[in-house]
């Protein structure tokens, strides 16, 4: 088992962390959760974070505002530098600063993700990184700050525990996080079930957008880029959007395209079976992801990118069991 205390001997001076583009919230949970933890018991080392902008339900998070957003460091080459829930390829400008770190640390819970550190953990059964965190980290040494970092990921991974992943060790572990005394109701109301006006316009459009493929039991949305720019909306604005055309009656599984601002289309997939393997269809487009949680690039209109995956879709139906 992994354990960063073991990590962290009299030569560490210098810690690099960094996760993956577009950072959620086990991704940023997990990242500022090892940031306070070093911090709160590594005063003395040197701790920089690496993440593209968080999405604003997540500037409640602790000491958020120290992450360099710009991938800009003066350390020429850190001790210790630690990949969360990615492996290297898809970690931006992050890349370069792990691959010179003298010593790198891998921990995911990707089954896409074979491992691309000196030290690799990762354990496809979590249903977070942050759930991980709790076992690589001390709770003897964690205080009311980390630990409400940590249930912030494992909170919005699981879908307030509602989605497969979620297992007896997932809740367990979030208890003993909740006895560190925060209010667990408040943080998941305002990270999980608010939604900004703009979320829900955007929202909006892609309901109104969306269609039903393969006998209802596959559902699509998309919208292009100049189509973003003309109502308004930025990246952060489709967050669980494709979740919600998930839950549609009698469908099995959904796919939401939006493009971006190089010509790009970004593919989000989500099952409701295991029968169903979405990473599959990302891997087919060098993307990658969970069994019922995945995602992947597409060169060209969040149209044609819909248009490009969906027989990949009904090749996967095609398999299921009668």
């Amino acid at each position: 088992m992994l354990k960063v205390d073991e990590l962290i001997t009299d030569e560490i001076k210098t810690v690099g962390i960094s996760g993956h583009i577009l950072p959620d919230g086990d991704c940023i949970g997990s990242c500022m959760g090892l940031y306070l933890y070093l911090k709160k018991n590594y005063p003395a080392v040197r701790t920089d974070v690496f993440l593209e902008e968080e999405p604003p339900e997540l500037k409640i998070i602790k000491d958020i505002d120290v992450v360099r957003h710009d991938f800009k460091t003066d350390v020429e080459r850190y001790d210790l530098f630690f990949l969360l829930d990615v492996e290297k390829t898809r970690t931006g400008g992050a890349e370069a600063l792990f691959d010179k770190a003298k010593t790198r640390i891998n921990i995911d819970h990707h089954v896409s993700n074979p491992g691309c550190g000196d030290i690799n953990y990762i354990r496809t059964s979590a249903s977070s990184v942050c759930e991980m965190m709790c076992e690589v980290l001390d709770f003897e040494r964690m205080d009311t700050d980390i630990a409400r970092t940590i249930y912030t990921g494992i909170v919005t991974d699981t879908g307030m525990f509602h989605y497969s992943c979620t297992t007896p060790l997932t809740m367990r572990l979030a208890a003993k996080l909740m006895e560190f005394s925060f209010s667990a109701s408040d943080l998941v109301e305002h990270v999980e079930l608010e939604r900004r006006f703009s979320q829900n316009k955007a929202l909006g459009f892609l309901l109104t957008r969306s269609s039903l493929q393969f006998d209802g039991r596959c559902i699509t949305s998309y919208i292009e880029y100049s189509e973003m720019q003309e109502q308004g909306f930025c990246v952060q604005d489709l967050d669980g959007a494709v979740s919600q055309l998930n839950l549609t009656t009698g469908v099995l599984c959904s796919l939401l395209a939006h493009g971006d601002a190089d010509g790009r289309a970004k593919i989000s997939l989500r099952s409701k079976s295991d029968h169903i393997n979405v990473a599959k269809i990302a891997e087919a487009f060098s993307g990658g992801g969970h069994i019922r949680a995945s995602g992947c690039s597409y060169q060209g209109s969040a149209k044609d990118a819909v248009k490009a995956v969906l027989p990949h879709v009904e090749e996967l139906l095609k398999t299921l069991p009668e």
